[in-house]
């Protein structure tokens, strides 16, 4: 096995620690929409890897990065809910950066029954998959106890 560099031992609890602070302190609203757009980025390019490779072996880091990417959307959420609930009075539709109001006008178009319904839509959805996603991991799961 490929021992690892002594700088690449330390990305796992540095990136741990980056995220707890991510979610501790208030990010300044120019880094929110930095690090919104490279999640998008980053996002499309592992879209496009996945539908390029020709074999599952290619990609074999795929399941570790979902779970790294899921956890750096999961701290951006947090972080950007935090930053609109705490300035919204103040900053108004600016108060988590402009990724978060351009892409929140161009969804609803200024229209808030039109965003509640896509609100509504989307919940109901992930709600969907989600029931799916446990029904199939008990069935899964279950076939195993029995083998």
């Amino acid at each position: 096995m490929r021992r690892l560099s002594p700088w690449q031992e330390w990305i796992l609890p540095l990136g741990l620690i980056a995220c707890i602070l991510f979610i501790l302190v208030p990010l300044p609203t120019a880094m929110m929409d930095v690090l919104l757009a490279a999640n998008i980025t980053i996002a499309v390019i592992i879209l496009l890897t996945t539908i390029s490779v020709r074999t599952p072996l290619e990609f074999s880091i795929f399941p570790s990065l979902l779970l790294a990417t899921t956890l750096a959307r999961l701290v951006l959420n947090v972080a950007s809910t935090r930053l609109i609930l705490t300035r919204a009075q103040t900053h108004g539709t600016e108060a988590a950066g402009g990724v978060i109001a351009s892409f929140g006008n161009f969804v609803t178009g200024d229209r808030i029954i039109v965003g509640l319904i896509i609100f509504t839509i989307l919940i109901v959805i992930q709600f969907l998959v989600i029931t799916k996603g446990t029904t199939r991991i008990s069935e899964v799961s279950a076939r195993f106890v029995l083998d």
